[in-house]
């Protein structure tokens, strides 16, 4: 069982453009998409379009529209009931891949309603292999939670994986090793965020085919406790550093149609992989072909196993 939670839930509208953003301008939109959305939810899906057992756990009232959704696709969820109706975030995706979100707040959280996610979360992942939280934390909950999240998990015994940014991502550090996760997701800015370095030059140098400056940097967060650090650089690849090894996996050419859910994408394939027993370096390698499915993707749809060019995804040691 793979465990998700996602505790600024949303619907994702988005919007497909025939031509590029006209800031000030009119925009003709192709076509609208309205999915369930937020970054647990998405690692959910990927995980249950793969036949894999998986619930989601979020806040959101019984008559939102956002549950409605989530029985459509039959993805199993459980959630605490919330007052006011999740959020919803705007996608604008252009012709060439080139994707703009405007995300709202989302509503703010009691002190109740976080102690009831808390509990349902913990109860939840007694008997899971993995357990992701994932995404930005909404109005009134501590920017530690996720630190404190790890902390109530980690006698259960699985494994836990933490994907987000800015100040609970800090925050979450500021506690290794004692909240360090077994997975840690950053992208080459979250990465620069954690460890003083340049967000740009890191890209740049992986790019070029020289990832040694995210290995650098991934295994300063190792050192601190985390057991696998999968850094995502975009059309550079991504990659993982464990105490084991690091390696660099270039992605499959692709025409990208939409970033939306790539990395949590990634995120999913990296889990499925590893719950199968697969090596760290395999682990990286299904992850990458994930997120590059994704991309390859219109608006907010999320690969399925028959998508993924795994052949393609070229994975190498970085010494």
């Amino acid at each position: 069982m793979i465990v998700t939670l996602t505790a600024n839930p949303g619907l994702d509208r988005t919007a497909t453009l025939g031509e590029p953003l006209a800031r000030g301008g009119v925009n003709r939109v192709l076509g609208w998409t309205i999915d369930p959305g937020g970054k647990g939810i998405n690692v959910a899906r990927v995980v249950h379009a793969a036949g894999h057992p998986v619930r989601a756990i979020l806040p959101a009232g019984p008559r939102d529209p956002i549950l409605a959704e989530l029985d459509r696709l039959a993805l199993p969820h459980r959630s605490v009931p919330l007052a006011e109706a999740v959020r919803v975030n705007l996608t604008l995706t252009e012709a060439d891949g080139t994707t703009t979100k405007v995300n709202e707040p989302g509503p703010s959280l009691t002190a109740e309603t976080i102690e009831q996610l808390a509990g349902l979360l913990v109860i939840e992942s007694e008997h899971a292999d993995w357990v992701v939280l994932s995404g930005s934390l909404p109005p009134g909950v501590p920017t530690d939670w996720y630190a404190s999240l790890v902390r109530a998990l980690r006698p259960w015994g699985g494994k836990i994986a933490v994907d987000t940014s800015d100040a609970p991502l800090l925050a979450l550090a500021a506690q290794f090793p004692q909240a360090a996760p077994d997975l840690l997701k950053p992208n080459s800015e979250e990465l620069a965020q954690l460890t003083g370095v340049d967000a740009d030059q890191l890209e740049a140098e992986a790019t070029a085919g020289n990832p040694a400056g995210c290995v650098a940097a991934a295994r300063t967060l190792v050192s601190r406790g985390v057991g696998a650090v999968m850094a995502t650089l975009g059309g550079a690849g991504a990659v993982l550093v464990t105490a084991q090894g690091a390696w660099h996996a270039s992605p499959p050419a692709i025409a990208v149609r939409s970033t939306v859910g790539a990395g949590d994408s990634s995120v999913a394939g990296y889990i499925l992989s590893e719950t199968r027993g697969a090596p760290p370096e395999e682990c990286l390698r299904t992850a990458v072909a994930y997120g590059s499915a994704a991309a390859a993707l219109a608006g907010t749809s999320l690969p399925r196993p028959d998508q993924l060019d795994r052949e393609a995804v070229v994975v190498r040691p970085v010494g």
